[in-house]
């Protein structure tokens, strides 16, 4: 098992603003385990990577309380609820029919994933208890200091906004560049969706709301906008803040991180009424 810890905290325990963020896919540690059971080349799991996501969000962050995990995607998804286990290579998963499974889970991309770019990853099914482990130590602590945070910043503002961090490959000629998620309405109010619209919008940045991504078990797990905790995705092109290859910070990482900046900066200001009526 690696020795570098699950994930990251940045900034103080009650956090110094109503914003949290966090970056569950950048992690770039694979324990050894992992490419022990590796039937791809380590390179070929760098799809599963929101690649540098965490530099920019490190890059935009300014006094909020910022959460990056550490841990490969490939080694669990944070993204996933824990009862997302493929019954294909996992032991403990119990027996399902495909028709009962999620749409992500089908295509491979369990708690832990199967397959990424038509590929099958592992050379052997994993026992019960590894994945129990990798929940134990990777997941719940993500998720329990995740949701400190968020209670911690509603209690001292009255509301709470959490901004899920992605990355996605480039969408068709014309598409988004920006995607916001927020589960179809479920889990922010509007006012914050139509705000970080406006921002990247002046910028020349085209977005869309949910599709293709609405947002994944972060938001299903941490909204609660009726209890004023507000969650939202945000889907990020690589190829704005990336170079060529898609492997390393390029020419456009410093405008990205700046917009990003501002579209924090706008759910802060958005929140600000919902604080003064909270107190």
């Amino acid at each position: 098992m690696s020795a570098a810890p699950s994930f990251d905290r940045h900034g103080p325990d009650i956090p110094a603003s109503p914003v949290v963020l966090s970056v569950p896919h950048a992690g770039r540690d694979y324990p050894l385990p992992l490419r022990a059971a590796l039937r791809v080349p380590l390179a070929g799991l760098l799809p599963l990577e929101d690649r540098h996501a965490d530099t920019l969000a490190l890059a935009a962050r300014g006094a909020e309380t910022l959460f990056i995990a550490n841990r490969a995607r490939a080694w669990i998804d944070l993204n996933r609820a824990e009862h997302d286990r493929d019954p294909r290579i996992d032991e403990g998963a119990g027996p399902m029919p495909e028709s009962a499974m999620s749409l992500k889970l089908r295509s491979g991309l369990g708690l832990v994933p199967r397959r990424v770019g038509g590929a099958d990853l592992w050379r052997r099914r994993f026992a019960d208890e590894e994945v129990r482990q990798r929940i134990e130590r990777d997941h719940r602590p993500y998720h329990a200091a995740l949701a400190t945070a968020l209670a911690a910043a509603r209690g001292r503002f009255g509301v709470a906004v959490l901004l899920d961090i992605h990355s996605m490959p480039p969408l068709a000629t014309g598409g988004a560049r920006v995607v916001i998620g927020d589960r179809f309405g479920r889990s922010a109010a509007a006012r914050f969706i139509g705000r970080i619209e406006g921002v990247a919008h002046a910028a020349g940045v085209r977005t869309a709301v949910n599709t293709p991504y609405a947002g994944g078990h972060v938001l299903d797990r941490h909204a609660d906008p009726a209890a004023n905790i507000h969650a939202i995705q945000l889907e990020i092109d690589r190829t704005l803040y990336l170079d060529r290859r898609r492997d390393q910070p390029g020419p456009g990482f410093d405008s990205t991180a700046a917009l990003l900046r501002r579209i924090i900066d706008s759910i802060a200001d958005e929140a600000l009424p919902l604080a003064a009526a909270a107190q």
